[in-house]
């Protein structure tokens, strides 16, 4: 499995510095090349920073990848959490969708390069299976519930929550990458996958 090395803990300020210019690096070389041809050459070319640098916090760009990955769903986590404030259905499930968009449209570069490499990489397709667990768990859960009221009936919640995240993902990506970001307005495709998602789930025979 891909790892972030143990010197990935930011321990100074310097130490931060360094990390955050090899990280707005490589978002700015899988912007302009993307991650399949982006090497760690030349990230570090573009940072201004030497190859050892680099090897200081991960231990390859797959490595780098991982630990985006996981800043993501940290993030994600924190926004859905702090968007929660109604009691209602429809808003919890804008709240978590919200947040997924959000999140995904503010870290885009790091996202399109976990996107790619999960594709590629048995390694890492199993990293993001993990982050995208905590996702179908939480959905999963709201749908058992949602069931012992007469919602969904007859599905198993597990598929259903696993296609919801699935959809969310391709979403984002579909209307975010290849230079789409500008042009997305952001409340229709958040309220275009609050309905998807509500409608998989609140409705009865």
């Amino acid at each position: 499995m891909v790892t972030v090395t143990e010197q990935a803990i930011k321990p100074t300020r310097r130490g931060r510095a360094t990390q955050d210019a090899i990280d707005a690096a490589a978002r700015k070389v899988i912007a302009e090349k993307g991650f399949l041809k982006m090497t760690v050459a030349d990230i570090v070319k573009e940072a201004g920073k030497s190859p050892a640098s680099f090897y200081n916090y991960y231990d390859s760009k797959e490595a780098l990848m991982e630990s985006w990955a996981r800043q993501f769903q940290l993030e994600a986590r924190t926004r859905a959490a702090a968007y929660e404030r109604s009691g209602t259905t429809r808003a919890r499930v804008e709240a978590a969708a919200r947040a997924h968009w959000e999140t995904y449209r503010d870290h885009l570069a790091e996202m399109v390069g976990v996107y790619q490499l999960a594709m590629i990489n048995d390694d890492f397709a199993q990293v993001w299976d993990e982050v995208s667990r905590e996702a179908v768990d939480g959905i999963s859960q709201g749908i058992v519930l949602a069931q012992k009221k007469g919602y969904c009936p007859g599905h198993d919640a597990e598929l259903v929550a696993r296609a919801i995240v699935a959809m969310m993902q391709q979403f984002c990506y579909d209307n975010l990458a290849a230079g789409r970001a500008e042009t997305a307005d952001d409340e229709a495709c958040i309220a275009t996958l609050t309905e998807i998602w509500y409608r998989s789930v609140f409705w009865t025979e």
